[in-house]
């Protein structure tokens, strides 16, 4: 995939495929994204390790980065498994956010998984982001629950069906 440049009103920027290198930028972008939302630094703390990307899962995964003016503003990751793609990632840095980053860095995912045979993207999200999501065309269709600080958090499964048909593997 070569570089795909998308000028929205507040910010010009590109959105290509990430490489093994780009891992610390990935994870400051990810810490940064999630505390934005002012989570206690113990569940920061208890997240370090999910919000931490490797070159091996760049890897493993195919991850694409937001760029503008030199520098990463978000990226996301998506695997696939048959005919599901997940969303591993999807982080924003907040000074880009509301500028159209997310939007064009799910459909990359989305056009992605489509081109690989999937016929649904599954997001399990942060509660503040169940509204972009939706926005985008996901449904809710679960949950996952687990426990932090000894109360049970609980966060939205989402998905979106892909169109079937012939795919421009350009």
């Amino acid at each position: 995939m070569g570089h795909v440049r998308i000028m929205s009103r507040n910010l010009n920027f590109t959105v290509s495929l990430a490489r093994p290198d780009d891992a610390p930028d990935l994870t400051r972008i990810a810490h940064a994204a999630k505390s934005y939302w002012g989570y206690p630094d113990e569940w920061m703390a208890a997240w370090h390790a999910q919000l931490t990307v490797d070159p091996q899962d760049i890897v493993a995964d195919p991850t694409f980065v937001a760029c503008a003016d030199d520098r990463i503003v978000g990226f996301c990751a998506v695997s696939q498994r048959g005919d599901i793609a997940s969303l591993e990632h999807l982080w924003v840095l907040p000074d880009a956010m509301g500028c159209g980053v997310g939007r064009a860095l799910f459909d990359q995912a989305a056009l992605h998984a489509r081109r690989s045979g999937a016929t649904l993207v599954e997001v399990e999200a942060d509660p503040h982001a169940v509204d972009f999501y939706r926005h985008l065309g996901c449904q809710p269709f679960g949950e996952t629950v687990y426990e932090l600080d000894g109360q049970p958090r609980r966060l939205p499964l989402l998905r979106l069906s892909l169109p079937q048909g012939p795919v421009d593997r350009s």
